[in-house]
């Protein structure tokens, strides 16, 4: 379990717990997030490309038809079982390992590319970023995404939202306002902005669905809730969605932040 006194109040959260239903539930971007990244020449047939905090692998599977050699790290050793398992029965040939952010390492100029979907806000950037800095080769970037619903202008996302704060006070996940992404100012020494995208997009789920994904977030499934406390959140977040159709929609919004590393 970890502890990051800025992330739920301090609170333990392991999310090799919630591996299952992550490799299940949480590959739910839409193709247009993937061109996105590709229009901006990133990820694509002939570059290097390192995903850190990849979790079940999401992101190297679903660019690896455009041809980058993907290498994907992650904390937790369940995740990068779960990324190993689904990629080999896919026959994608994408290499992973066990490792924090901050004990990353790889030689200097050694990707094109370092990718973090959905984890940055999970790294201690004073380790992280320098050390990103130095793996990338020259002109190589780093690129940052984000996705998250917006409660205050979806009704069934703020429902189960609520759900999950009334199991799980401390989560800090909720409330997510459509926001572009940045680094901290002393890394603008080491970076340049080269591209920031902001858009929104709907979700396509069923209620099965849905579910999954609340159960695979970090205030229900990653949390450090017993298993009969979740189990009972299963209970009545099941019998909260009955009340909504059988398919929906989840206005969520995406952020992108392409960096290219400065050299001095």
């Amino acid at each position: 379990m970890r502890r990051n006194e800025k992330i739920d109040a301090g609170s333990a959260f392991d999310w090799g717990r919630a591996s299952k239903d992550y490799a299940k539930f949480r590959d739910i971007y839409p193709s247009e997030f993937y061109q996105k990244i590709i229009d901006l020449g990133l990820c694509t047939k002939g570059q290097k490309v390192l995903d850190m905090g990849t979790g079940t692998g999401v992101l190297p599977r679903n660019l690896y038809r455009f041809g980058a050699k993907f290498t994907g790290t992650d904390i937790s050793a369940d995740q990068i079982e779960e990324a190993r398992r689904i990629s080999q029965e896919k026959g994608m040939d994408i290499e992973y390992a066990v490792s924090s952010a901050e004990d990353v390492d790889f030689p200097a100029n050694s990707f094109d590319v370092i990718t973090a979907c959905q984890c940055h806000i999970y790294f201690d950037n004073k380790i992280v970023l320098p050390k990103i800095h130095e793996m990338l080769k020259e002109n190589g970037h780093y690129c940052m995404m984000w996705m998250a619903w917006l409660p205050d202008e979806d009704r069934i996302a703020q429902a189960s939202e609520n759900l999950v704060l009334a199991y799980n006070p401390s989560w800090t996940g909720a409330g997510s306002k459509r926001t572009e992404l940045n680094i901290p100012e002393w890394a603008h020494m080491l970076f340049t902005v080269r591209n920031s995208i902001l858009y929104d997009v709907k979700i396509p789920f069923t209620r099965e669905s849905w579910h999954g994904r609340i159960k695979a977030c970090r205030g229900i499934g990653a949390s450090s809730l017993s298993g009969e406390i979740i189990s009972e959140f299963e209970r009545e977040h099941t019998e909260l969605l009955n009340s909504f159709p059988e398919t929906f929609e989840i206005l969520h919004f995406v952020a992108i932040l392409d960096l290219v590393k400065d050299v001095w």
